[in-house]
């Protein structure tokens, strides 16, 4: 099976014109900027003008850019990325919250920077392809038992094993479904005891309106079962493709090209953009700092394709 064909060409979305033609964080930054404040925000129907009390110094569209650049920059730590940006960023951002104040801001607006990201995919060509990818990654959230017993994830998180690189883990599991080339269309956390095909279910449950009839949905072996190949397709009109097993007949194979590019997408995550080191202590905090750093890999992939770049998930030009 040749899921290559499944992806687009180099073309560009309908609408899209030719707006930007470098690619460097600044010029990426203030094209975000510009999209955020003119296009997607007003299409969200996001705005402060009618809330209550002080507006912040640092807008909205301003912050997520700010979120965007800090993991784009590889820096996870929060109190050192206030203190780059304040030596290297204020001629772009001269409203720079502290770190307690940009934390906080960050988890309000883990719910903003999600729709933020599906926003920027819509505006890719890859939106109209007909593939998608699907897995699942672990995301520790804590490394011994005194700080798994007091921490506020107790409840939410729980233990889990990645098979992949034989170890155990406290905290969730991220699930992705992204295109081709990585850009997040359907993300969530879940408890890692949970099972793979119920969580994935569940999520494209939530958001079934990001998934079209005729896509296809590449998976690993855990995604194997029948009444969950037979929701995909009755109930999504969509199609499972995924490894063959052992003990069944040949169906499409052992897809080892295709399912390279969803381990370089989550290694994309976890290497440059810091995943595993996101430092999340509450629910709100996780989902917040995974957020950040999912919108940093879309807002690239988004730049890259308005600019033409040839390797649309590469984040080389912003890393300095």
């Amino acid at each position: 099976m040749d899921l290559g064909a499944c992806r687009c060409s180099e073309r560009k979305a309908e609408g899209v014109e030719d707006r930007f033609v470098t690619n460097n964080l600044d010029t990426l930054l203030t094209a975000l900027y510009v999209d955020l404040d003119d296009r997607v925000l007003p299409a969200l129907g996001w705005s402060r003008d009618h809330r209550p009390g002080r507006k912040p110094a640092l807008s909205d569209a301003e912050l997520a850019c700010l979120a965007a650049a800090q993991h784009l920059l590889g820096i996870g730590s929060e109190r050192r990325w206030i203190r780059y940006a304040h030596a290297h960023l204020a001629g772009m951002f001269p409203h720079l919250p502290g770190q307690s104040g940009y934390g906080k801001r960050l988890r309000a607006l883990g719910g903003l920077l999600a729709a933020v990201i599906t926003e920027l995919a819509r505006d890719t060509a890859s939106w109209h392809d007909l593939l998608r990818l699907v897995d699942s990654t672990p995301l520790p959230c804590a490394a011994s038992r005194a700080t798994v017993k007091r921490s506020d994830l107790a409840g939410h998180a729980g233990y889990g094993y990645c098979a992949s690189h034989s170890r155990f883990f406290w905290g969730f599991r991220l699930y992705l479904i992204t295109t081709a080339e990585g850009m997040p269309i359907i993300w969530g956390l879940a408890h890692p005891g949970l099972g793979e095909r119920e969580v994935v279910a569940a999520l494209v449950t939530r958001d079934h309106h990001l998934v079209r009839g005729g896509q296809i949905i590449l998976g690993d072996k855990g995604f194997a079962g029948r009444d969950f190949e037979a929701f995909i397709t009755g109930q999504l009109g969509a199609h499972l493709v995924r490894p063959d097993r052992k003990d069944e007949p040949a169906r499409f194979g052992n897809l080892a090209r295709y399912r390279q590019w969803i381990e370089a997408i989550i290694d994309t995550l976890k290497g440059q953009l810091t995943l595993e080191h996101h430092g999340g202590r509450t629910l709100a905090g996780a989902c917040a700092r995974v957020a950040a750093r999912l919108l940093a890999l879309a807002a690239a992939i988004w730049h890259n394709w308005h600019i033409g770049a040839p390797i649309k998930r590469s984040l080389i030009a912003y890393d300095h």
